[in-house]
């Protein structure tokens, strides 16, 4: 009898091992891992764990939208930052960036997420049956997108929406926490949201004049070193001009030295690129006198130091031009635009007129006969 109540009681408590380890893993979490596992899923605790210890009690986990609970931090008790909130319902993105930037110490992670422009229309298409999910991601582009851009619909948009759900491609929220002192060392998608891992490399930027229309200025060197606002429609997403360095790590140059596989261009941006209307608010600065018809592009600082120091020197001693000698000599990679601008220059150095007169000519022929376009 004692035999058979003992091997009872062994097979109950084989059973009950048994439903335990066929539970979800609920009793193997801490009360905040199953927490942000509620909030966020599965695969964004193992993506959070994988670079924070979210039970560390100086690491700061929330879902916040408010830059209230970011100033209470205490600077020297915080390891790292995540925040489950989409950045789609912050107000204000900046002022959230740089406000986390402010209280903690460099190297320190922040983690968030945000749905992203190319993500958004991806879980409307599937939402809705053909051509009405076409008709919705167009109104939702239009109000969501448009409307917060536009300074004429700017304000009531804010004041129905409050800022929430606002759409935003992956490249403005890379350029935003680059522009914030922030450098991105990770990203993942799980379902239909985006998440980064950053960490604090600088002071942000404190941008108090975002470029976020269809036109807007770039800041560039003009002759003598001098910093100089060239002008065109935008061809690529807000803040993409702080991701110059990511993406020339991430993606090198291809032929022409532009960046190869850049996402930073929008749609309509590879449209006006192949077909030049970007360019014609450039016209501005030739009537300023600050560019002059035929002469080498003007370059960010960023793109500007990767030529050698002797063609920086030289570039600076001349305008920057509409018409670069690219589309005169038609070069196939860096080392040969190099090359090309270093012969221009030189020959302009020796007789401006004859120089300017020939390349411009050549470039004419190359442009209108041969096809030659910017990528």
């Amino acid at each position: 009898m004692g035999k058979v109540i003992n091997m009872t009681k062994k097979i109950l408590l084989k059973e009950n091992l048994q439903q335990t380890y066929q539970l979800n893993g609920d009793e193997n979490l801490t009360h905040i891992e199953q927490k942000v596992r509620t909030e966020a899923g599965e695969g964004a605790l193992r993506l959070i764990s994988k670079f924070v210890d979210i039970n560390d009690p100086h690491t700061q986990v929330f879902s916040t939208s408010t830059v209230f609970n970011i100033e209470k931090f205490e600077r020297k008790s915080i390891s790292s930052v995540v925040n489950l909130k989409r950045i789609n319902d912050l107000r204000r993105i900046n002022k959230f960036f740089e406000a986390i930037n402010e209280n903690i110490s460099y190297g320190t992670m922040f983690i968030g997420c945000a749905e992203t422009l190319e993500l958004r229309h991806k879980r409307l298409l599937n939402k809705f049956p053909f051509v009405i999910n076409r008709l919705y991601v167009l109104g939702d582009y239009i109000f969501k997108r448009v409307f917060p851009k536009l300074p004429v619909t700017k304000q009531a948009y804010f004041a129905l929406t409050g800022g929430r759900n606002r759409i935003i491609s992956r490249a403005e929220t890379l350029g935003r926490l680059y522009s914030c002192g922030f450098e991105v060392v990770h990203e993942e998608t799980f379902g239909y949201l985006y998440y980064f891992v950053a960490r604090k490399i600088k002071p942000p930027a404190y941008d108090s004049s975002p470029s976020y229309g269809p036109v807007f200025g770039m800041e560039r060197s003009g002759k003598n070193g001098k910093k100089i606002k060239v002008y065109k429609f935008r061809t690529m997403y807000p803040y993409s001009e702080y991701l110059q360095q990511y993406i020339f790590d991430k993606n090198n140059l291809e032929n022409g030295g532009k960046f190869r596989n850049d996402f930073r261009i929008t749609t309509s941006g590879k449209f006006m690129r192949r077909f030049w209307p970007d360019e014609l608010p450039m016209l501005y600065n030739f009537l300023k006198l600050e560019l002059k018809l035929v002469g080498v592009r003007p370059l960010s600082r960023q793109y500007l130091s990767l030529y050698p120091k002797e063609l920086v020197a030289l570039r600076s001693k001349y305008k920057p031009g509409l018409v670069p000698p690219y589309y005169a000599d038609m070069p196939k990679g860096f080392d040969e635009i190099v090359a090309s601008e270093h012969r221009y220059l030189e020959k302009y150095r020796k007789n401006p007129i004859r120089t300017d007169w020939n390349y411009f000519w050549r470039a004419f022929v190359n442009i209108v006969f041969r096809n030659a376009r910017s990528q």
